[in-house]
């Protein structure tokens, strides 16, 4: 039977892309933040951010809490 680990998984950087969008605003371009599609994808997938596009590119923004 394997043993738990006692070592900390790798960082999870979704928290740290929520607090980024919250200091943009609440959305930033897509091409202009430096996090992982991956970690946009789980955000979108826990229904944190949704993302949009105006015409004039793709943006990250916060979901509506309320």
């Amino acid at each position: 039977m394997p043993r738990k680990s006692t070592h900390l998984a790798p960082a999870d950087h979704s928290s740290q892309c929520l607090q980024y969008l919250r200091r943009c605003g609440g959305r930033a371009r897509l091409c202009s933040i430096s996090f992982s599609l991956g970690v946009i994808q789980a955000l979108v997938n826990r229904r944190l951010v949704k993302v949009s596009n105006n015409g004039a590119g793709f943006y990250v923004e916060l979901e509506d809490a309320g």
